[in-house]
C-alpha cells in the first residue's frame, strides 16, 4: 500500500478475511464460449501448476485459513489431475466445489465426483433453449450435455446450482432460467452481470446498460422476497446489489452475500456447500483481496478472474505472502484509496464497485463503478 502522511480512518481499513479461492486449474476448455474471460481453447496450455506445484498450493492456502476452495477453468474436468487435486484438497479438509460447463460430466464422472466429496456443481446456462446456448457456447449439443450432466450430479446427490451470464441477448430470458432452475433440482440460481473481458471484450456492446442493469437488480430483489427460502436467487458480479437491498429494505435486512466477484461459484449463502438462508453471511459485495481471490492456472494471483492485475505469483512468493503483503491487496483493503463517486458513498463499506469494470474502462482499478447509476448526496454536492 502506497504510504501517505494521512492515515486512513480505521472505519475505512477493511480486514481480510480469505472465504473463497477460486482456481482456475486449466485454462483449456472443450467449448468457445462468446463471453469467456479467459479467451479459452481447446488447446493444451504450457507452464500450468504441476501436481506437485497443486498440492503445494493447497498446503499454502491452509496456512491463511480454510476457505471454500472453487475449482474451475477453463473447463476443469480438461484438467489431466483434476481428481488427484480434488481429493487432495477435500482429504485436508477443504470443501471444494466446482464451476463447470457441465458437458463432461458422466454418469461415472458423477459418481467420482460424489466420492471425493465435490460439495457442489455450478453449471453455466444462458438460454432456456438448445438453439441459443449451443450458439452462445460454440458447440452442438451444449446444452443437451449441460442438462444431462446437471441431472447426473442430482441422481447421485451432488447439489447444484445454474449459472447464466446476463447480457441484452437474454436478460428478458431471466424468469425462464429460473424456471428451469427449479425443473432440474438446482438450488440456486446465479445470474452474473458481464465484466467484457477477455472473448467477452467481443460483447461490450451487449453488456446492459446502466439504467437497465439497475432494473435488472430491482426485479431480482423483488423475485428473492417472493421465493424465500425455495431457492438461492442472487446476481453475481453485481456488487451495488447491497445497495439496493439496503435503499429498498430502507435498513431493516441484512445484505446478502454477493459472493466472489470472479463469476463462478463459492462458500455460503447461495454458494456451493452452504445450508441455510442466503443473507447475513458475507456483508460487502466486492471481495477481492478481502475475502476472496483468484490463482490462475500458471500460479498468478489476482482479485478476482475478471480483474485483469496480477497481485502476486505462488511460483515466486508463497501464496500466504501474496494474501498478506500484495500492494494490490492493501489498496483494495483500504477505502480512503477509492475515486470518484465511489469514494464518497455512504455504501461503499458493503458494495465497493467492481473494481474489475472500473479497470477495464478506465484503465484504474480505483476509480468509480461505471455501471452504477445511483449518486452519492456528497458527491453531488461536490459536482
Amino acid at each position: 500500500m502506497t504510504e501517505t502522511n494521512q492515515q486512513p480512518k480505521k472505519a475505512d481499513l477493511l480486514t481480510p478475511k480469505l472465504q473463497l479461492v477460486a482456481w482456475e486449474m486449466t485454462q483449456r476448455c472443450n467449448l468457445l464460449c462468446a463471453h469467456c474471460r479467459g479467451s479459452s481453447t481447446s488447446e493444451i496450455y504450457d507452464n500450468e501448476l504441476t501436481l506437485e506445484e497443486s498440492y503445494r498450493l493447497v498446503d499454502q492456502i491452509l496456512e491463511v485459513g480454510n476457505p471454500i476452495l472453487i475449482l474451475t477453468g477453463g473447463e476443469p474436468l480438461s484438467h489431466p489431475h483434476f481428481f488427484e487435486i480434488a481429493q487432495y484438497a477435500a482429504g485436508k479438509g477443504m470443501r471444494v466445489v466446482m464451476g463447470t460447463n457441465g458437458t463432461l460430466i458422466t454418469k461415472e464422472i458423477a459418481t467420482r465426483l460424489k466420492q471425493i466429496p465435490i460439495a457442489r456443481v455450478g453449471i453455466s446456462l444462458d438460454f432456456p433453449n438448445t438453439e441459443e446456448q449451443d450458439e452462445f457456447r460454440g458447440k452442438s449439443g451444449a446444452f443437451k450435455e449441460a442438462l444431462a450432466g446437471l441431472a447426473y450430479c442430482r441422481e447421485v446427490g451432488i447439489p447444484t446450482q445454474i449459472n447464466s451470464t446476463i447480457t441484452k441477448l437474454n436478460v428478458h430470458y431471466l424468469d425462464k432460467l429460473l424456471d428451469l432452475a427449479f425443473e432440474v433440482g438446482a438450488i440456486a440460481f446465479h445470474p452474473f452481470l458481464l465484466v467484457p473481458t477477455g472473448r467477452g471484450k467481443a460483447l461490450e456492446a451487449l453488456e446492459l446498460p446502466p439504467e437497465e442493469y439497475e432494473k435488472t437488480l430491482n426485479w431480482i430483489y423483488d423475485k428473492q422476497k417472493e421465493l424465500g427460502d425455495r431457492m438461492f436467487f442472487k446476481p453475481t458480479d453485481a456488487p451495488h446489489y447491497l445497495r439496493v437491498m439496503k435503499q429498498r429494505s430502507h435498513g431493516q435486512e441484512q445484505p446478502q452475500d454477493q459472493g466472489h466477484p470472479g463469476g463462478h461459484p463459492g462458500g455460503k449463502g447461495g454458494h456451493p456447500g452452504a445450508s441455510g438462508h442466503p443473507t447475513n453471511t458475507i456483508s460487502r459485495g466486492c471481495l477481492a483481496g478481502l475475502g476472496f481471490c483468484f490463482v490462475s492456472g500458471q500460479g498468478k494471483v489476482k482479485g478476482c478472474g475478471y480483474f485483469d492485475i496480477e497481485a502476486g505469483d505462488v511460483r515466486k512468493n508463497t501464496f500466504k505472502q501474496v494474501w498478506d503483503d500484495s500492494p494490490l491487496f492493501n489498496q483494495l483493503r483500504d477505502l480512503t484509496n477509492l475515486k470518484g463517486k465511489c469514494g464518497v458513498c455512504e455504501y461503499k463499506r458493503i458494495c465497493g464497485g467492481c473494481r474489475a469494470r472500473a479497470y477495464e474502462a478506465t484503465g484504474d482499478c480505483l476509480e468509480a463503478e461505471p455501471y452504477c447509476v445511483y449518486e452519492p448526496p456528497t458527491w453531488e454536492n461536490n459536482t
